[in-house]
């Protein structure tokens, strides 16, 4: 296959007849002498159906005309990886986007999307994705990288959810749970362009969540279903995707499917067979996968964001506190030393615990922030440090660790130097643990962790230097993997921080003014 020029392509066979029935638009066939026999080179139009066509004939690495007539707009340049993968995506009305968390699959399927509405292909666009994606990774990466289309969110009470499907937006991005509330409107919203990020979601067949979103999709309609982890428990987390994408890929009853790819020890015991990873390959098609070391052209580090909204108990306190704090901005001067103070405090609230004068720990509901770390860790194609700078932080998260069965350590403050080595050295050596939790400034400097490429953020910090520290720990010399740096944000404050943290600006300098800005009194 070349490609001539960004009109036409250039074909190489042996036996022409059934590409030049179906290909109408032909520019030329002629004939060459191969060492095989009578050899063609035919000369089609590069256009999508005619890339379809000989995708279909089993043409190979046919590229679709994204790949030559396309602007790529945006603020951003796209990787070789971005490309291959936006123009995989516009040739599979249905298809499986598998790329790792950090490659930039977003902003892949978006100039796909951009490139299907420019040839008037699709109109519509609807994304489904958890909550703490919607705004940090879908309507960012939309500003971003196809700023000249009309973005709306669907989230909140029902006819707001309403009013936005029934708007002009081209692209509306929704959570899974709002796809029952607003099921009748989506189904006559226009919607031919479905994508479900964090598909994993889609695994159960049974749940109301996946009826109600199977029954919103017809033969027309585009679907593609983005994770990189399709079947991170069992294979048979396999078996809601593909029927939602091709339905004929499985068997139609779930328990065929396991028989398929489980042995059945006991009554309530089921072991993958071994031929087990074959079959889900195969019905995972069409499909497209890139792992973070494929991406030669990816940057090192990838930052990203994650919004985990605090849960009412947390905003009842977080807001009291507020107003506490709001009372003295507004009356005499706030000295740096107690405007730390407060701001530790609502840093606390937003993590899950906070101390008291007495040195007693208030633990607050967390679930959307922990559910959200196990998400991550689990998304991850090697180990993970979860970076948390309170100690009964670290306690609420290796407890919730522990009782999913994810091997994890943990390093504070309290934590021998003896004891820390053999920790470090065990999760540098040997399979477990999974996770490292430490407390930033206890293992900021030195040390050597690239037995992970992954780091959460429970919380900011307000020291610049000890973040960027952590940081290195595994974006040091002898890392092989591209690295991705992951913010857990639920509040203004952290928000806040992490503005700081990422223009490396050190936060403990404008703490005051942070202060106050967070009332508007600067």
């Amino acid at each position: 296959m070349e490609i001539i020029d960004n009109k036409a392509l250039m074909l190489k066979t042996r036996n022409p007849d059934k590409v030049t029935q179906v290909i109408t638009q032909s520019y030329v066939t002629s004939e060459t002498q191969t060492p095989t026999g009578i050899g063609y080179e035919i000369a089609v139009k590069w256009t999508l159906p005619n890339a379809k066509i000989l995708q279909n004939l089993g043409f190979k690495n046919v590229p679709s005309p994204i790949m030559g007539q396309y602007e790529w707009p945006g603020m951003y340049k796209p990787f070789e990886h971005q490309k291959t993968t936006a123009s995989f995506l516009t040739l599979n009305q249905r298809a499986f986007c598998l790329n790792d968390m950090g490659t930039g699959k977003t902003m892949s399927v978006i100039w796909a999307a951009d490139y299907l509405m420019t040839k008037k292909i699709i109109k519509r666009v609807l994304v489904i994705c958890p909550l703490s994606i919607m705004d940090p990774a879908w309507r960012a990466d939309l500003f971003k990288t196809a700023m000249h289309r009309r973005v709306d969110i669907a989230h909140g009470a029902k006819d707001k959810r309403i009013k936005v499907i029934n708007s002009d937006a081209e692209f509306v991005i929704i959570n899974y749970d709002g796809i029952e509330i607003v099921a009748n409107e989506i189904a006559k919203g226009g919607f031919d362009l479905i994508v479900c990020d964090e598909a994993s979601a889609l695994k159960t067949p049974t749940t109301n969540r996946w009826k109600t979103l199977n029954s919103l999709i017809n033969q027309h309609t585009w679907l593609w279903l983005l994770t990189g982890t399709p079947a991170a428990q069992s294979p048979m987390d396999a078996y809601g995707l593909a029927k939602m994408l091709r339905p004929d890929s499985v068997p139609r009853y779930i328990g065929a499917f396991r028989d398929q790819v489980m042995i059945k020890l006991t009554q309530f015991k089921y072991v993958p067979r071994p031929e087990a990873q074959k079959i889900v390959h195969k019905v995972l098609q069409p499909a497209i996968r890139y792992t973070k070391e494929e991406c030669l052209d990816l940057p090192e580090l990838v930052y990203t964001e994650r919004d985990t909204p605090i849960t009412p108990q947390q905003r009842k306190y977080y807001d009291l506190l507020k107003k506490e704090m709001l009372f003295e901005a507004a009356g005499e001067e706030v000295s740096a030393v107690n405007a730390a103070v407060k701001m530790n405090k609502l840093l606390q609230i937003s993590s899950g615990a906070a101390y008291t004068d007495t040195g007693e720990v208030i633990e607050f509901d967390c679930s959307v922030r922990l559910k959200e770390m196990v998400e991550i860790v689990q998304q991850s194609s090697h180990k993970t440090l979860i970076f948390a700078n309170f100690k009964h932080g670290i306690v609420t998260i290796k407890r919730h660790l522990d009782s999913l069965g994810i091997t994890s350590e943990v390093i504070h403050g309290g934590v021998s130097a003896n004891n820390r080595t053999k920790i470090f050295n065990k999760f540098q050596m040997e399979k477990d643990p999974q996770v490292l939790i430490i407390q930033p400034k206890a293992a900021a400097h030195g040390v050597t962790l690239h037995a992970a490429n992954t780091i959460i953020w429970w919380g900011p910090i307000t020291s610049t230097e000890t973040y960027l520290q952590a940081n290195a720990r595994v974006h040091r010399q002898g890392q092989k993997n591209p690295c991705t740096v992951v913010h857990l944000v639920g509040s203004s404050v952290e928000r806040s921080l992490y503005t700081s943290l990422s223009n490396k600006t050190e936060a403990q300098n404008t703490l005051l003014n942070m202060y106050k800005n967070i009332f508007g009194l600067i």
